[in-house]
Parts: C-alpha cells; sequence; structure tokens
C-alpha cells in the first residue's frame, strides 16, 4: 500500500514563504508538506492501482477547465480541528470542480468533513500560536492561475513528494 494525495500547488514565491513561514513558527510537519490546496485528502492505495488512478487524474484533468484562484486573508476550524488557513477567496467554484471530478472512480473516498478548499499554515499547535499565525496572515494575498494539480506520495523519510502532474483542459484562463 502506498498513501497519496491529489492537490493543487501553490506557485512560488508564495509556496516557499508560506512554507517557511509555517517552519518559522514551530510546525514541524510543514517541512514535509509542500504548500497546496487539498483535492483528495491522504488515501491509502495499492501500488499496483497507481497507474488506474493516474489514469483517471488524467481523465479528470481533461474535462477541467483552467481558472484563477485568490488567496486573501486567514481562516480557522477551531473549535473543531486546531487549523489556521489562508483563505480561498477567488476559484473556490474552480476547485469545488476539481476536486469532484478527482474524487470518483478509484478515488471515491468519503471525507472526514466537507470540502472547503483551502491553504493550511498551522495545524496541531498552542492556541497562543494560532492565534498569531490568524493575526501574522491576515493581510496576506496572492492571485495565480491554476492550470494543473499533482498527484503526491507519502514518503516516511521526505514527506509528501509530487510524482505527476496533471495540466487541465487546453482552454486558456478566461475563456469559454
Amino acid at each position: 500500500m502506498v498513501t497519496i494525495g491529489v492537490a493543487v500547488a501553490i506557485p512560488e514565491p508564495w509556496g516557499s514563504e508560506l512554507q517557511d513561514y509555517r517552519t518559522a513558527i514551530g510546525d514541524t510537519t510543514a517541512t514535509q508538506i509542500p504548500t497546496h490546496i487539498t483535492l483528495v485528502p491522504p488515501t491509502e492505495v495499492d501500488a499496483e492501482a497507481v497507474p488506474d488512478v493516474e489514469q483517471h487524474l488524467a481523465q479528470a484533468a481533461a474535462v477541467v477547465d483552467p481558472f484563477v484562484v485568490r488567496l486573501r486573508g486567514t481562516g480557522t476550524f477551531r473549535p473543531v480541528s486546531p487549523v489556521v488557513f489562508v483563505a480561498v477567496a477567488e476559484g473556490i467554484a474552480g476547485c469545488e470542480q476539481l476536486a469532484g471530478a478527482v474524487r470518483r472512480g478509484p478515488l471515491d473516498v468519503d471525507l472526514s468533513f466537507p470540502y472547503h478548499p483551502h491553504v493550511t499554515v498551522a495545524h496541531e499547535l498552542d492556541d497562543p500560536v494560532l492565534d498569531e499565525v490568524f493575526e501574522d496572515l491576515s493581510r496576506f494575498e496572492c492571485r495565480f492561475d491554476v492550470d494543473a494539480f499533482h498527484l503526491y506520495v507519502h514518503d516516511h523519510q521526505h514527506g509528501w513528494q509530487p510524482t505527476r502532474e496533471f495540466p487541465l483542459a487546453e482552454r486558456p484562463v478566461g475563456q469559454e
């Protein structure tokens, strides 16, 4: 069995900026988790099924148009979960459509919570640290085109590693 995840990578310079911030505030998991918007959470699959998963992801990518994401401000899942995140302010529908397309067939997984696209910036830290992160990143903002997503495989030594990129449909962002 292998543990996989599917996500939209946050491009540079913002991906490293948020990951470095996360590391600086003491979130030790940050060094093994590239900055991302989750589409399929960590899921165990048979290693022999990975080619079928990749084929499914390529098919899903082909039917979803590129879209724009704007990240702005912070949010939290507290008290349910000790998480602070950067909010998706634009592109929620695109993320939902993409997540719906990939979470079918071999990746038809049950979610513990309703899907809510976001970028985690602090997880399972003390409340004062979570409060600080919430305030520090409240003015964070960036905008980028989403024209692909990645399959990640978890490696026990190196964390989440992108193994394949799946380009979205060929239409440019903003054209129908």
